[in-house]
């Protein structure tokens, strides 16, 4: 762990502390290149960490502030998700694979700050699913269901009831807009990322076991 102190980042709001992590990729040629930025008070963005692709972790912010890299966006139907989470940006240009070293040194920094804040799998989300108009970070290429079977994240475990609308089971999981195209897009990102084209009996039956897996973890 290597301390690189951003400036940009002020108290959370309310006493708020965080019950969610939000995963984002850079978008960038190098961690260079995303620390200069994380940490330009110009950019006004940041993070709590970010991790190279050779498995180096930089804390930019203490986990007790409000780091600010989620931006506009909700989840569970509440917004300032920067006063509720901790944010962790991925070393990758948003189409290259994530390198086995990130993923590993991601896992040992999840582990930590799930154990640190009591904070349940469910509550580990993607960029995209708190701002699906917005973003698409970390990208299909992630490997959700490998942090799933560390514990570190949820991945249905079966296929659900395709009968049940698609946008009441999105609604359970937490994504905004619920009918919206674009939360349907979020949720192929993570869930089902080989989809296209208008919503499929697949969509439904895999979105309702994710809304299943939702409240078994967050009634655990």
């Amino acid at each position: 762990m290597r301390r690189y102190p951003s400036p940009n980042f002020t108290p959370r709001r309310n006493g708020q502390r965080p019950n969610l992590v939000v995963l984002h990729f850079t978008e960038m040629p190098s961690a260079d290149a995303a620390l200069e930025r994380l940490s330009s008070p110009q950019a006004e963005v940041s993070a709590h960490y970010l991790i190279a692709r050779d498995g180096t972790v930089w804390q930019l912010v203490d986990e007790e502030q409000r780091a600010w890299h989620a931006g506009a966006g909700q989840w569970q139907g509440l917004d300032d998700v920067n006063s509720r989470s901790i944010g962790i940006e991925l070393d990758n240009d948003g189409h290259s694979p994530f390198s086995a070293r990130m993923m590993a040194s991601l896992e040992i920094v999840l582990k930590d700050i799930l154990a640190r804040w009591d904070i349940p799998p469910v509550g580990v989300i993607a960029h995209s699913d708190m701002a699906p108009s917005r973003k698409i970070d970390p990208g299909r290429r992630f490997d959700w269901e490998r942090l799933a079977r560390l514990g570190l994240a949820i991945w249905p475990k079966t296929q659900g009831n395709p009968q049940q609308s698609l946008a009441t089971s999105l609604d359970a999981i937490g994504y905004p807009d619920p009918h919206d195209a674009q939360s349907l897009r979020a949720f192929r990102l993570r869930f089902n990322p080989g989809a296209s084209g208008p919503e499929t009996a697949l969509d439904r039956a895999i979105a309702d076991a994710v809304a299943v897996e939702c409240q078994t973890n967050r009634s655990a």
